[in-house]
């Protein structure tokens, strides 16, 4: 549950850097780097020509999730009822016993009639 939160509210960013249609570099979280490709040809070029070059970067962004503060002060009629018979019910549900109770402390075990292990030849190793 705390992996599906953590990727839930985290942002991602996948950075790939394409050249002839092939994929060159993947980055996470940063842009990814070029193959110096790009960089011969950008001297003295028109912006005609460098939308024609061989590399392309494409840069996928997700979002997380911001909302997920919780305000206890605009709580409904309807929460305000289960949290006030919520709490009173449950409240020393985890806390352990002052003694323990043995419910067979007053009884004895039933009169042993014959020995089933001597009687069988089974006995425990």
């Amino acid at each position: 549950m705390t992996l599906l939160l953590l990727a839930s509210t985290t942002s991602w960013t996948v950075g790939k850097h394409y050249c002839m249609d092939r994929l060159m570099d993947v980055s996470f979280f940063a842009d990814a780097d070029d193959c110096g490709m790009g960089m011969a040809f950008s001297e003295g070029i028109s912006e005609t020509e460098e939308k024609n070059s061989c590399c392309d970067d494409e840069i996928v962004i997700v979002e997380g999730q911001d909302d997920l503060k919780l305000s206890f002060d605009q709580l409904t009629f309807d929460q305000q009822l289960f949290v006030a018979s919520f709490v009173p019910s449950n409240i020393n549900l985890f806390e352990g016993l002052e003694e323990n109770v043995a419910p067979f402390r007053d009884y004895s075990p039933p009169p042993l009639i014959r020995d089933v292990q001597i009687l069988d030849q089974t006995f425990l190793i």
